[in-house]
């Protein structure tokens, strides 16, 4: 089936997204995990992100490839960002550049004709959106990259909700860093 929503999430031990103010240094991408990442998202058909997550990713993978700090990995998901159609959820932001088209509300039905129309399967990413699209029952997959690391506190992956999803173990894979991916399938509502 395409047209798939995917949530693609770098995730710590003890179930943390990002630890307390909104760190991520802790994840542990390496230049393999970066390749299987690009391999992987170069298939989507778009991204589909809140607010600060987008802004996180338009200040720095616009210009990644000029850097000459930025390893071969990154200058390649730099074009693969680059070159992806974007929608932002955001009540407040006013435009974005970069392929990128503003949304002002999750409407389960424009999702789902997103996701249909889409050249491949969506990724869905941030914490409050992911969020929001668990609990209107919308992602239909899920790849959890498990990084060897405990946080202790901040955004959690799964917060409380009333929706339930049947979920199936389709792959896994361990990486070199000790990164362990668990990638997930829907079978179906409970």
């Amino acid at each position: 089936m395409s047209g798939k929503i995917v949530q693609f999430i770098g995730m710590s031990l003890d179930g943390y997204i990002e630890g307390t103010g909104h760190d991520i240094s802790w994840h542990r991408v390496d230049e393999e995990l970066h390749r299987h990442l690009n391999q992987e998202l170069a298939a989507m058909g778009g991204f589909l992100s809140g607010r600060r997550t987008h802004q996180l990713m338009a200040d720095f993978w616009p210009t990644a490839d000029r850097d000459p700090e930025a390893t071969p990995a990154m200058r390649e998901f730099a074009g693969i960002w680059l070159s992806k159609p974007k929608w932002v959820y955001s009540t407040t932001l006013e435009r974005a550049d970069w392929n990128t088209t503003v949304v002002r509300a999750v409407d389960p039905d424009e999702v789902r004709a997103l996701a249909a129309a889409a050249d491949g399967d969506l990724t869905v990413g941030g914490a409050s959106l992911a969020a929001a699209f668990r609990e209107l029952d919308l992602i239909d997959a899920y790849h959890v990259y498990v990084h060897p690391v405990l946080v202790g506190r901040g955004t959690r992956l799964f917060p409380p909700t009333d929706t339930d999803a049947d979920l199936r173990l389709e792959r896994t894979r361990t990486f070199g860093n000790g990164v362990v991916l668990l990638r997930y399938e829907r079978v179906g509502p409970l």
